[in-house]
């Protein structure tokens, strides 16, 4: 009960209520690094269920929360070192309201890689969310990644679910008796091919094409500090990886709406192209259909030995591998490192935020409908399972488990290690 009271008068505390001010103007522009929100719910669409259903069946994949920054460290630290160096310079500047806060010196002290204490109250909460969403559903085991920040995730998310001394294993996938887990199924020797630099090249060119105005701009606003576009990096970097670890960034202010779209898009080609409908050779659909093929295994108990309720914790990487093998969010044409697309469907910040949450249900119905059905909610709001074509309830955006089965061909038709994962992915 202590720990459950102090993160509850956490979410009191003007510090935690600044932070959430701050992250409601900028964290849509930050992708894969914002904190948690609830996406975008489709006008068209009724979250609320007709009366005569009943979710019996939960499958929730849950991204751990606000973390550190993992390899981003270094442009943060180059942004502070160009500081330090040019600190007399900074001193004697006339500096615009955005940047007054560099007088008095700017440090990182962020921790690479760990969960941060919003990151904690992240998962805390939606324990308690998901436990008054689904009260008549529970379970006695949650599966993580091996991750220590997925496992921390995992414990803190209990905490609110099942609160103190409660009978829960949490075991991780390392744990498991399979040949490929749906958690991790890349990368990794599962798929020796499926490799993150491509996401990486995008990155870089996209980054020389916006990068350097923002450059110029803040070098004419603070002439002798020449920063460079890796310090910009950097500070962009400080804005999303600040937030998540104190709450609050200086440097949130200093950049324009415009110029925190285009980081918003770097974010979203690095993950496209890393995990998702741009990664060469239909790998990420394919990887994916370990994902899809369990969702199926498990709400048609094609296995005999079904739960009810389903615990699990991963990656953005899972979710958007899964949504590519169901067609969900793709663009078309597909998303170029050479121009900026502002109607994609395909967003990060939406998608995949930090603490993102997919939860897949299944219901059943007395009147609305006949036989099993299945709904995808993903970060609170319901995701139109488009891939049931006509079959799709244009009211709910759901669709029939026996026709989202036959949608999922492309799924069911593949087998790890069948001719065309090991074509694909080099086994």
């Amino acid at each position: 009960m202590r720990a459950q009271a102090i993160l509850g008068l956490l979410s009191f505390t003007p510090y935690v209520q600044e932070y959430l001010a701050v992250a409601h103007n900028i964290l849509n522009h930050l992708g894969s690094i914002s904190p948690y929100h609830r996406a975008h719910h489709a006008s068209e669409i009724n979250y609320e269920l007709p009366s005569d259903c009943t979710v019996d069946q939960v499958m929730l994949m849950h991204r751990h929360g606000s973390r550190g920054p993992i390899g981003e460290h270094k442009y943060i630290g180059h942004l502070v070192q160009t500081l330090d160096d040019a600190a007399d310079v900074v001193q004697k500047a006339n500096l615009p309201s955005e940047l007054e806060f560099l007088k008095a010196g700017y440090s990182s002290r962020l921790t690479p890689h760990n969960l941060t204490i919003f990151g904690r109250k992240e998962l805390f909460d939606h324990g308690i969310e998901f436990v008054l969403k689904y009260p008549h559903l529970t379970t006695g085991e949650i599966l993580s990644s091996d991750s220590d920040r997925v496992v921390e995730s995992a414990r803190w998310f209990a905490l609110g679910f099942f609160g103190l001394d409660a009978d829960v294993r949490i075991s991780t996938v390392s744990d498991t008796d399979v040949p490929v887990s749906w958690i991790t199924p890349a990368p990794g020797p599962a798929c020796p091919n499926f490799d993150y630099s491509y996401g990486r090249q995008a990155t870089l060119t996209w980054s020389k094409k916006y990068l350097p105005a923002i450059t110029d701009r803040l070098n004419i606003l603070i002439p002798g500090v020449r920063f460079t576009e890796d310090d910009i990096h950097g500070a962009l970097f400080a804005c999303a990886y600040d937030l998540a670890a104190h709450g609050v960034s200086p440097w949130c202010d200093v950049f324009q709406p415009e110029e925190l779209a285009h980081f918003e898009y770097e974010r979203d080609i690095l993950m496209d192209a890393s995990c998702a409908y741009t990664l060469p050779d239909n790998m990420a659909p394919l990887v994916g259909t370990v994902y899809v093929n369990k969702l199926i295994e498990r709400f048609t108990n094609s296995s005999g030995d079904s739960k009810p309720l389903y615990l699990e914790f991963g990656h953005d990487v899972t979710i958007l591998l899964a949504l590519s093998a169901l067609g969900l969010a793709k663009d078309d044409p597909p998303l170029s490192p050479n121009e900026l697309r502002p109607d994609r469907k395909f967003r990060t910040s939406e998608l995949t935020p930090f603490a993102a949450n997919m939860v897949w249900e299944r219901f059943t119905c007395t009147r609305s409908f006949d036989g099993p059905q299945i709904r995808l909610i993903l970060n609170d709001a319901t995701f139109p399972l488009s891939i049931c074509g006509e079959d799709m309830d244009s009211t709910l955006g759901t669709c029939s488990l026996n026709a989202f089965v036959k949608a999922n061909h492309y799924s069911t038709g593949i087998r790890f290690q069948d001719e065309t994962w090991n074509t694909t992915c080099g086994v």
